[in-house]
């Protein structure tokens, strides 16, 4: 019994002291650093319908038309090109987000990058889904194509790079499935920080990982108070990605917790 006891114990240290070193490596590594270890590739298959949509979830695209989106840019309709059940970025039209607000829930949408590569790096297949307007899951065109760790496909931006990088070539149709926790705060204080679960073409790729605060470029911004349920956004950063086939069920306030 004792040593039943004494390994429970020791798993539970090494557990921790896990835990710590992955708390550790985040905090070593500068924002962007091209020295940061690149996550091992794994291969996916192939996609070809689209996944089914659960019968309780909101179809903010369902491939016909952006009625439920709108432009950043003066709040009017979204412009980008909706064509063959799929919707396009438009370069110079600016994000989009949707028509309400969503707090905790479970997000799926599909997209491809743009055939044939064009671009390296940060400016090749870029987008991003922020949830409620500031914490990204990048969109990027990561197939056997070099860019800072916490900056590739399935990051979240600037902060945790991918557990592995699961990438499809581009003009190859891919997948998020992300579960999000959105942070609560009491007053001014932050008591419980954005948790974030993606599944990249059906791989796990970040494991509840705990956001430092809201997305930035080359920092890392801390959390300000913010309202429970904002919109999503999708990004607009000059390349013609494409997305289909995008839906949410929101989650009860406080699961996950």
């Amino acid at each position: 019994m004792r040593s039943v006891v004494g390994r429970t114990w020791t798993c539970v240290v090494m557990i921790a002291l896990s835990a710590g070193v992955a708390v550790m490596a985040q905090q070593q590594w500068p924002v962007h650093d091209m020295e940061r270890p690149v996550p091992a590739v794994v291969e996916t298959g192939t996609m070809s319908a689209p996944a089914p949509r659960p019968s309780d979830a909101i179809a903010l695209f369902d491939g016909k038309d952006l009625s439920l989106w709108q432009a950043v840019k003066g709040g009017g309709p979204a412009k980008w090109k909706v064509e063959n059940g799929y919707v396009e970025v438009v370069k110079g039209t600016g994000d989009i987000v949707t028509t309400r607000g969503f707090g905790d829930c479970q997000f799926h949408v599909e997209w491809m990058a743009p055939a044939p590569a064009v671009g390296q790096e940060q400016d090749r297949g870029n987008s991003g889904v922020f949830f409620m307007g500031m914490y990204e899951v990048q969109v990027l065109d990561s197939y056997k194509s070099r860019t800072y760790a916490d900056g590739q496909a399935a990051a979240l931006y600037g902060q945790h790079p991918p557990l592995v990088n699961a990438s499809r070539p581009p003009g190859e149709w891919q997948s998020y499935d992300i579960i999000f926790h959105a942070p609560r705060f009491e007053g001014d204080k932050v008591v419980r920080p954005a948790r974030v679960t993606v599944l990249h073409n059906g791989v796990l790729v970040q494991d509840h990982a705990e956001m430092t605060g809201p997305t930035g470029h080359k920092s890392r911004p801390p959390y300000k108070p913010h309202a429970d349920s904002l919109p999503i956004r999708l990004q607009d950063h000059a390349h013609p990605v494409r997305f289909r086939n995008i839906w949410i069920r929101e989650l009860k306030a406080g699961s996950g917790s």
